[in-house]
């Protein structure tokens, strides 16, 4: 059926709009991203790690990638050298960005991008620490990651309704079988700590990834 008048002209418009728009996260309340920093060290790559302050309100003393909120205008790779810069003091030139890991669309409805990047091992002698972020950094040997499988658990999310939703009006009975859903959690434990949660998550797709393309042999700088 043709559409007449001003009919046609919205969805003339709407064409154009969705021309210039990326599609989104339906609903996202915020974008991050992190830099997920191999290096060279003795000859094998390590993956970069830093330990959150305890002066942080969420998540203190917990180990992370360096990374943080998108301001406006920004790429996801933006995101990632600038946090890391504000965090570590590794400078944008120090840093030579490989491509985006698959992305993280939390439950919290936002969307987390993970950026893999190469540090130059120089940088890490002259590391400025933000004490209001940072507590410290390790490094751990991207072999041991990738030889060492991590422990893996499973939560369920369950919908939680409220009494005051409109099922007459839905049309559906209250006892409405509401689809739950689940969440993989990988674990790597440490001899001090463990890297679990969204950066154990990234750790792990990392591995597969390498996994999945035969490149365990290539780990060596």
């Amino acid at each position: 059926m043709m559409l007449q008048g001003n009919e046609s002209l919205l969805t003339h418009h709407l064409g154009e709009v969705l021309k210039r728009r990326t599609p989104d996260l339906m609903n996202a309340s915020a974008h991050f991203a992190v830099l997920v920093p191999l290096v060279e060290q003795n000859g094998t790559l390590h993956l970069l790690y830093e330990t959150r302050s305890a002066k942080l309100r969420h998540q203190p003393h917990e180990i992370c990638f360096p990374g943080g909120r998108m301001e406006q205008g920004e790429s996801p790779s933006d995101t990632a050298l600038r946090e890391t810069q504000e965090e570590l003091g590794i400078q944008k030139s120090d840093i030579t960005l490989l491509g985006a890991l698959d992305f993280i669309a939390h439950r919290a409805n936002f969307i987390l991008h993970p950026i893999l990047g190469v540090v130059a091992a120089s940088a890490l002698e002259s590391l400025a620490l933000n004490p209001d972020e940072v507590e410290s950094t390790l490094l751990i040997p991207l072999s041991h990651l990738l030889e060492t499988p991590p422990l893996e658990y499973q939560y369920d999310l369950t919908p939680h309704v409220s009494d005051d939703f409109p099922y007459e009006i839905v049309g559906i009975p209250r006892n409405y079988n509401w689809q739950s859903g689940g969440e993989n959690v990988p674990v790597y434990p440490l001899e001090h700590g463990s890297i679990w949660g969204m950066t154990g998550r990234i750790t792990h797709h990392l591995c597969n990834l390498i996994h999945e393309h035969g490149l365990e042999e290539l780990h060596h700088g």
